[in-house]
């Protein structure tokens, strides 16, 4: 995995070496050694058995198809997949349980083999997180003895399957929002789980949304948090006259407004006995109005209310603007509103409207410029049909078709074997899509001349690596009349050391997770625009190199049984 320098493969900019004390163990305590299936410790007991299990095994963790029909997948799960095999190691309650659970009595040389499991004859090499992946091509290849491999399957698997899912979901919103809008994970509540909650806020950030309301994600990974208030607390108000703390100091702290809501009264008037505004707005909801003027005075900075507990445009856009109006004499410049109901384009125009309005009839700069939050249920095909409507939102609070993938359950990520004791092996199937690639690979991503990738390319470990300006015959690894040349412009080495175990080899730094976010939105963006758009992607080409195609295919007939015809 020696990189190059002459600009032929791209590299990673920094190596390291560390050891595993250095690296924490899963944010998730319950990922452990035992969140497995239990026919991976079967194997290993076989393996042990059979002295197989210290085998130089390779396997490959990839994905036969991209999610939400589409064509591409954002790889994100792998500092979680580091963490968990940094730390890998049996405690002695777990293997007195393991032993008292395989289906026929253990021999107690296996349970003191368990004792010695760690992962320092482990090697992983990974696509970098955040990076935009295809079928077939490994995400993670996992080299070491054979048993310990297969006791990590399971949970690798169950680290990236959803992670990458969610991630690709998010991306996919963002692609269809555009990048001028706000997109703002909200989906705890709806979230399959603890453990679903934290991660989808954690890979929604990956995958290019810009804050969550989950607190506790803010905490542990440092995403942006942000959140206004529910229909509940506007309907706990009855009136303006529960509020018994009135006063709000001025922006500057120079001065005190004594009666801060008597202001906003005052305010609401002028609203309603405007000529070119009575026509528009009347009698508001006094209730709604205390909710909000309460929230105002909590919050006097980031006063973003949510105006549709009772009538956006009778009630919930005129009190809001008084509200914003009275913090505007006082220094302050309200945040905007918040729909989660109704016409979200027709809402969001009009109240774009009375803001234009208001801020004409008053003079009030930039006012016709305050936030438009949406909400309620959003997808992306949401999204896309408010675009073509036409609509004022600027943010858009999604949650239940985020966080659950709703459109797609999993995604389906494999853990296959392709080498054992540096024996090349294929796994078979009347579906030839669950036909495995071999040995141990490199890949690498060619780029075109107007810089986007134009296919990722695999080859063998001893193959020589494609070179920037050299005519490569790309294959596709199982119908032979598809095969292209490709002359590229720039070569990128996907895979690359994240883990080197005992051997205290250079591997790559984990980066800090808006490092990863950054790479994910850079490699979207230098995505072709065929291969991203909603409806009828263009295929992206996945391929293998002339020779690695002939190894396949002779490997296929060497291993598979000849018929007999009678």
């Amino acid at each position: 995995m020696d990189g190059k320098e002459n600009g032929t493969v791209s590299e990673p900019r920094q190596w390291h070496h560390r050891s595993a004390a250095e690296i924490s163990g899963p944010t998730n305590p319950m990922v452990r050694p035992l969140l497995t299936d239990l026919y991976q410790f079967t194997m290993a007991y076989a393996y042990w058995k059979a002295g197989k299990h210290k085998e130089k095994a390779v396997f490959d963790l990839f994905f036969r198809k991209s999610p939400f029909g589409g064509e591409y997948t954002v790889f994100a799960g792998l500092e979680e997949c580091i963490r968990f095999i940094a730390n890998y190691k049996l405690t002695e309650e777990e293997i007195s349980f393991i032993g008292h659970t395989l289906p026929d009595k253990c021999e107690e040389g296996f349970l003191d083999y368990l004792r010695k499991v760690d992962c320092s004859d482990v090697e992983v090499y990974a696509v970098p997180e955040g990076s935009v992946v295809f079928p077939r091509v490994p995400l993670l290849r996992v080299e070491g003895p054979a048993a310990v491999l297969q006791l990590l399957e399971t949970t690798l698997l169950n680290l990236i399957n959803y992670a990458s899912l969610v991630a690709t979901n998010a991306a996919r919103h963002r692609f269809v929002a555009g990048k001028s809008k706000i997109l703002l994970e909200f989906g705890l509540r709806r979230a399959h789980g603890p453990d679903g909650g934290i991660g989808a806020s954690k890979y929604c950030y990956i995958g290019g949304f810009d804050a969550t309301s989950n607190v506790l994600a803010g905490r542990l990974f440092g995403i942006p948090l942000r959140g206004t208030h529910s229909h509940a607390y506007v309907s706990s108000f009855m009136s303006p006259d529960e509020i018994i703390n009135r006063s709000l100091q001025t922006s500057d702290g120079s001065n005190v407004c004594e009666d801060f809501v008597g202001l906003v009264q005052t305010w609401l008037k002028k609203i309603q006995g405007s000529s070119s505004l009575s026509s528009i707005f009347g009698e508001t909801n006094q209730s709604e109005l205390a909710a909000f003027i309460s929230y105002a005075l909590a919050f006097p900075s980031n006063f973003l209310a949510l105006v549709d507990t009772y009538d956006v445009l009778r009630t919930g856009v005129p009190n809001f603007c008084a509200v914003a109006l009275a913090l505007h004499d006082l220094g302050y410049k309200a945040v905007g509103i918040r729909l989660d109901s109704g016409d979200l384009a027709y809402l969001s125009n009009e109240a774009r409207k009375f803001f234009h309005a208001i801020g004409k009839e008053f003079q009030v700069p930039g006012f016709g410029k305050t936030g438009i939050t949406a909400s309620n249920d959003l997808n992306e095909e949401t999204l896309d049909h408010l675009n073509k409507q036409g609509h004022e939102i600027e943010a858009f609070a999604i949650g239940t078709n985020l966080v659950t993938c709703y459109s797609q359950a999993a995604l389906g990520c494999v853990f296959k074997l392709v080498e054992i004791n540096n024996q090349p092996r294929i796994k078979l199937s009347e579906d030839v899509s669950k036909v495995s690639i071999p040995c141990k690979k490199r890949c690498f991503r060619l780029y075109g001349k107007e810089g986007y990738p134009l296919v990722d390319l695999m080859i063998g470990e001893n193959e020589p690596p494609p070179q920037v300006s050299e005519r490569i015959l790309c294959r596709h690894p199982f119908i032979e009349s598809k095969r292209a040349y490709v002359v590229p412009q720039r070569v990128e080495e996907l895979l690359r050391c994240y883990w080197s175990g005992i051997s205290g080899g250079a591997r790559v730094e984990l980066p800090p997770l808006k490092d990863i976010r950054a790479r994910c939105m850079e490699q979207l963006e230098q995505m072709r625009p065929d291969h991203m758009r909603l409806l009828n992607p263009t295929p992206y080409k996945v391929s293998v190199s002339a020779k690695l195609y002939d190894f396949i295919h002779f490997l296929w007939l060497s291993e598979a049984p000849v018929g007999e015809l009678e």
